[in-house]
């Protein structure tokens, strides 16, 4: 309509369409998810790392930047269905990227649907994800675990590594008393 468009004051309803379907293709929200399980078995463990890690920071910024302009209800659902599909997706895997990959979509499941309420969370949210995936990946690429049966044999390796990798995988689950457990926490009360 007037030859310039700003990503911060779209002017027309296709143009909130467009950039919400951007970033949740580009974040792996179902149900645009289909590409990230695939990608991330497919790729090196490292790139993998990459993925679900470095690669989420540009579009969770751009959420925060535009989400005054952004469908509410759109990130609702989109939410809530990634987080049923990560968390439904990742139950019966033994590859530990795919395990991964659906944790990442459950994760920002968990992220859209804050993304509205309170922006605040949000980064919250993201930091201590960022944080417990990069523990989970520099265990998993030190011990050179592939599978969940490849961590069973990290124990002879080293113990300290072994350990480490159970809390953080514990606590990427979001369990009760560990660091994860708090962004959900957080959300569910908001």
């Amino acid at each position: 309509n007037t030859g310039s468009w700003d990503i911060t004051q779209p002017l027309t309803s296709p143009s909130y369409i467009l950039l919400t379907m951007a970033l949740a293709m580009k974040l792996g929200l179902a149900p645009l998810h289909f590409w990230l399980p695939e990608v991330i078995q497919g790729s090196t463990m490292t790139a993998a790392f990459i993925i679900t890690t470095w690669q989420k920071i540009a579009p969770m910024s751009l959420i925060f930047l535009t989400m005054n302009n952004l469908s509410t209800s759109i990130f609702l659902l989109m939410g809530l269905l990634s987080s049923l599909v990560g968390g439904w997706g990742g139950l019966n895997q033994t590859q530990t990227r795919k395990i991964m990959a659906y944790s990442s979509i459950a994760h920002l499941g968990w992220m859209a649907t804050i993304s509205s309420i309170m922006t605040n969370i949000l980064i919250m949210n993201l930091l201590i994800y960022l944080i417990m995936t990069t523990s989970v990946f520099l265990s998993l690429i030190i011990s050179k675990s592939k599978t969940i049966q490849d961590t069973t044999s990290t124990w002879t390796l080293s113990p300290t590594l072994t350990i480490i990798m159970m809390l953080s995988l514990l606590s990427l689950g979001g369990l009760p008393p560990l660091t994860g457990f708090i962004p959900k926490w957080l959300i569910m009360e908001e």
